[in-house]
């Protein structure tokens, strides 16, 4: 009888653990994009934006390719690394703690309508905590950044 019942609870937890989650929504320090582009339009509008604003991909993933290969289908999902050797050179000289957020992330989702969101918590919310060891030309640098992620999702949405 425990087998029985084990079973119908894990039968009735496991599915829903598969369930496609709420889109993502704003957030204190996220700038988030619904767009009319699919998943893979918008993985690679946010490459090609990426680098047309003298950033780079630094890293990639996600969970979507490696889920399809246990046989598990789940909606896209991707996170992009990005940032650049200047930018990094520069907050390295105010704050050796603050390079542990680089790269900064840019989330790829994919929505129930197949449709995608671009999200990213912005560059002035990930540095704020080392703002008293990096003063204000940290907050400048992020600032410069914060415009920086902003022209690379503009041009990855439209």
């Amino acid at each position: 009888m425990k087998i029985t019942r084990l079973g119908l609870v894990l039968g009735l937890l496991i599915p829903t653990g598969f369930a496609m989650a709420d889109a993502i929504e704003e957030r204190e320090g996220w700038v988030v994009r619904p767009t009319e582009k699919t998943y893979s339009e918008l993985v690679e509008a946010v490459k090609g934006a990426t680098h047309a604003n003298q950033m780079g991909v630094v890293t990639e993933a996600g969970p979507t390719q490696a889920a399809a290969g246990r046989g598990i289908t789940i909606p896209g999902n991707r996170v992009i690394g990005v940032f650049n050797n200047d930018f990094a050179v520069k907050i390295l000289n105010l704050s050796t703690a603050a390079m542990i957020e680089a790269p900064i992330r840019i989330y790829i989702t994919e929505n129930p309508d197949e449709t995608a969101t671009l999200s990213y918590k912005s560059p002035s919310h990930v540095l704020g905590p080392y703002l008293d060891e990096g003063g204000q030309p940290l907050a400048d640098l992020a600032a410069a950044l914060d415009d920086k992620f902003g022209q690379i999702a503009d041009a990855a949405v439209k």
